[in-house]
């Protein structure tokens, strides 16, 4: 294989309540980031870029580069995100940089908080990914003020 034709690793890290300045290569002297750092700078560092305050929206914008109204996900069915056992997700059918990589021959993996539906065919691998290990909601959906009995968060490896 020639090296010069090979193609460069794609990785997009999207965290929930991380703020711009929260990197050390964004700036920040009180959290220390070396091997994001290195990336960084090795790569290719974006600098613009709006996101939706909530977990669902921000993912449905950065997987489709659409509004997340565009994608009906600005909000889950009945609370500002979606919930477990929602009837709804980001659609099979819209486009997903997964699929637009898998198009240019690249394996897609998907890991971590997926949060764009939790049923079967809202997941990870129904959207352009070849991999997924995560969880499908937030850990943190079992609020007592909620009053609403969740089941066990599922750590997923594909479906």
């Amino acid at each position: 294989m020639d090296i010069n034709k090979c193609k460069p690793n794609f990785v997009v890290f999207l965290t929930d309540d991380q703020g711009y300045g929260d990197l050390s290569c964004f700036g920040s002297d009180d959290i220390k980031t070396p091997n994001i750092d290195n990336m960084a700078e090795e790569g290719l560092k974006l600098t613009n870029f709006y996101a939706a305050p909530l977990c669902t929206p921000s993912r449905a914008q950065l997987l489709t580069g659409c509004y997340p109204q565009r994608v009906g996900l600005s909000y889950g069915c009945d609370n500002a995100v979606l919930f477990p056992g929602d009837n709804k997700g980001l659609n099979p059918e819209e486009l997903t940089i997964a699929d637009v990589l898998k198009e240019e021959g690249y394996t897609t993996g998907m890991f971590g908080k997926w949060h764009l539906g939790d049923q079967r065919e809202f997941l990870p691998t129904r959207q352009g990914f070849d991999e997924f290990w995560g969880t499908p909601y937030s850990h943190d959906m079992w609020s007592k003020e909620l009053n609403r009995d969740f089941p066990p968060l599922p750590l997923l490896d594909g479906e």
